[in-house]
């Protein structure tokens, strides 16, 4: 059976290095182009913009959403009296949504989401976020937002459908809701009636911290613009000829050694365990996997620097700092090399609450066509040990894979 093919490849592009504190500013961001790429809502919903348009309303939303209707004459305000309300009983990702959308808004809310009493309305000039199990149609990540003077409501079938209707609520406001401290900061939420639900499961954006090490908080601020456009899948590309970034304990100098460059010679870093778990922790809060990749058998020279025995001489070469790829790879008929994989991939394993496990497989030049199937299909084994389902650049295609790898496609 062949595997499954998703025929996408996020851009494996570095990312500079930010020393400023993690905040994001997606009303500042450039839209017009933006949805092409986003797959959250149907691009192009030509009654829907009509619509709009014909009532004097510009559509400023991005992803644009499956059916929206805007009104140029109505608006809900925030004040010192508004709540964000739900029912008796939500869930802890229901109020953590909740939560989330009271910190955004700040000044003037600054009040604890409430929780109705039993089968209690909300109150008028209220922002109540419900889940309806009943709305099939809207699917796992989709909802419904109405807005009007008296208030605001946003329905769906899960925690993470609200999510997203909180940044289409983010949108719908002016740009001082990203700064809670801006002069004559007025909030007010354009009426609205909004359905929407993604075309696509898989929404993805890539961070190469291979080439060009970012700390921590620049990926949470990455994984908070992710968040305010739907994305829900981050690809972290973490090991590399130039640098190798997660601390694998069974195997420390890894980090202490493979994790000391960068491309162009700089100063590298790596996540610690407790720092990784932290970037996924946050992200799973905003609805992001996150997807680790360890390049391999190619890409590897990181590792092979750090680690004498994955060379088929034994001899660590030294480490890189260019661009060129291609030229290196663990030796594939010595079973240390497989000992070396199932430590790495075990330990990350479990330290993600999701399945994906990326093995890179792409531009390898140093193994025979049945050393390099021999060596997919054996990691692809290992992987699925540890309970990964397996993902690989489109190289590993001619492998005999198990029908649940991925295949993405370049």
């Amino acid at each position: 059976m062949n595997p499954t093919a998703l025929a996408f490849r996020s851009t494996r592009s570095a990312a500079r290095h930010s020393t400023r504190p993690p905040r994001t500013f997606p009303h500042a961001l450039v839209r017009t182009g933006l949805a092409a790429l986003l797959g959250f809502g149907t691009l192009g919903a030509a009654a829907s913009v009509a619509g709009a348009q014909a009532s004097g309303s510009r559509v400023r939303l991005v992803p644009l959403p499956a059916t929206v209707e805007l009104s140029a004459s109505e608006t809900f305000t925030i004040d010192s009296g508004t709540r964000v309300v739900v029912a008796a009983g939500s869930g802890a990702d229901v109020l953590r949504v909740a939560r989330s959308l009271t910190a955004m808004i700040g000044r003037p809310l600054n009040a604890e989401p409430v929780q109705l009493r039993g089968g209690a309305a909300a109150p008028e000039g209220a922002i109540e976020l419900a889940i309806d199990a009943g709305k099939s149609a809207l699917g796992e990540e989709g909802y419904e937002l109405r807005v009007n003077r008296f208030g605001v409501s946003l329905t769906a079938r899960t925690a993470a459908g609200l999510f997203y209707g909180t940044q289409t609520i983010r949108q719908l406001m002016p740009v001082s809701v990203e700064y809670g401290a801006a002069l004559n900061r007025g909030l007010r939420i354009q009426a609205a009636h909004i359905v929407d639900s993604p075309r696509f499961e898989w929404r993805g954006a890539m961070l190469d911290v291979a080439r060009h090490f970012l700390p921590a908080h620049d990926v949470k601020r990455f994984i908070d613009v992710m968040a305010a456009y739907k994305l829900n899948r981050l690809h972290l590309h973490l090991s590399d000829d130039q640098g190798w970034r997660i601390e694998i304990k069974s195997r420390p100098r890894l980090a202490e050694h493979g994790g000391s460059s960068a491309v162009g010679g700089g100063a590298g870093g790596y996540y610690t365990q407790a720092e990784f778990r932290d970037i996924v922790a946050y992200a799973t809060e905003r609805f992001i996997t996150i997807v680790p990749e360890i390049d391999m058998p190619g890409h590897t020279n990181a590792a092979l620097s750090s680690i004498p025995e994955l060379n088929c001489d034994g001899v660590s070469p030294p480490l890189y700092f260019g661009t060129r790829v291609g030229f290196s790879t663990v030796c594939a008929g010595k079973e240390e090399v497989y000992k070396w994989v199932d430590d790495v991939v075990g330990e990350i394993m479990e330290m993600i609450p999701t399945p994906y496990f990326h093995i890179g497989g792409d531009e390898v030049e140093k193994l025979t066509h049945a050393q390099y199937k021999g060596f997919v299909e054996r990691v692809e084994g290992i992987a699925r040990s540890h309970g990964a389902r397996v993902i690989g650049w489109g190289e590993i295609a001619p492998a005999k894979l198990d029908p649940s790898t991925i295949v993405q496609h370049w």
